[in-house]
């Protein structure tokens, strides 16, 4: 088939969106498909459309549909599709949904926030990641942690800066984070929490190579959004073998799972600290959560995710 994915993030981003719609094309092209990725919709004739992101694509979906009404349709939900223009902007967002053959989430508690009749049509889809090529060798003259996130609201992304200031002045923690600041005031707040404490290195936005080489040499990562649908990052230190600190929201239970131990409450810095120095001085958790991480391993790989979307494009395109 002639597949078009529409992902409202730019060719060059590093956005979650864009690696998204990067490795489903990659997915289809080796099952034998011909697959576009644009921003919006160009008009052209495809066989079936994905666009991820409800809302942002919303205006790509309603022209395809009005030049092919019959063509299978495939959305797959943005996180922001879930925790906020639902309610923000629910009448295009649902109409989105609506239109669709088929709705992809990436995590399993989505069903929980959808109207029952959208439930029929929603598909999991686990995002995958590439194996580290050498095993992880953590550095032990400091305990290290990292956060991988851009610096915006959703990401709360200095959560784990202001942890950091509240570890006991014995503890050996240096928080290293990746991550573009959308605005020039992220930039001077990060740049003021390394004024304020000598234990937290922003590094802003790296390659991906380098925050792989720090998944070999860190001994945790922190996720401390208060939305997600379901972060690569965290499939990726899954895959990594990366222990991981996580807040309590669903994008990240449905991850990791309800009895996973290594939760926090969202936007509570001094719950976090207590995790972070249980981490550094207590073996026994930090590899209680490597061993559920070492778990999980299967579900995030390459094999699964292509399996599971496969069975999505299957389902559309036999049923219309």
């Amino acid at each position: 088939m002639k597949i078009n994915v529409i992902t409202p993030a730019k060719k060059h981003s590093k956005n979650g969106n864009r690696a998204t719609a990067k490795r489903w094309a990659r997915i289809l092209r080796d099952a034998g498909h011909s697959v576009q990725i644009d921003v919006e919709y160009t008009g052209d004739a495809f066989d079936l459309m994905i666009a991820i992101h409800a809302w942002r694509s919303a205006a790509s979906v309603k022209a395809y549909l009005a030049k092919y009404p019959l063509a299978p349709l495939i959305v797959g939900l943005g996180g922001t599709d879930i925790n906020t223009y639902m309610t923000t902007h629910s009448a295009v967002t649902l109409d989105t949904m609506e239109k669709a053959d088929a709705l992809i989430c990436l995590h399993d508690l989505i069903a929980q926030k959808l109207p029952s009749t959208l439930v029929k049509k929603l598909y999991l889809v686990r995002q995958s990641a590439v194996p580290l090529s050498t095993p992880r060798a953590p550095r032990t003259r400091t305990f290290d942690v990292c956060v991988v996130g851009h610096l915006r609201e959703e990401k709360d992304p200095f959560r784990t800066a202001m942890a950091a200031k509240l570890i006991d002045e014995q503890s050996k923690l240096r928080v290293t984070h990746f991550g573009k600041a959308h605005t020039q005031a992220w930039a001077r707040d990060a740049a003021k929490h390394m004024r304020e404490t000598s234990r937290y290195i922003w590094q802003g936005e790296v390659a991906r190579w380098q925050v792989r080489r720090e998944f070999a040499r860190t001994r945790a990562m922190v996720i401390s959004s208060n939305q997600e649908g379901g972060a690569n990052v965290v499939s990726e230190a899954i895959v990594a073998g990366v222990p991981i600190i996580a807040s309590d929201i669903d994008g990240n239970v449905g991850l990791l799972g309800e009895d996973y131990p290594g939760f926090f409450p969202v936007g509570d810095e001094r719950a976090l600290a207590r995790v972070l120095w249980r981490a550094e001085t207590d073996p026994t958790f930090l590899s209680s959560l490597a061993d559920h991480i070492n778990e999980l391993k299967p579900l995030f790989s390459a094999e699964n995710e292509s399996a599971e979307l496969l069975r999505v494009v299957d389902a559309v395109t036999r049923s219309t």
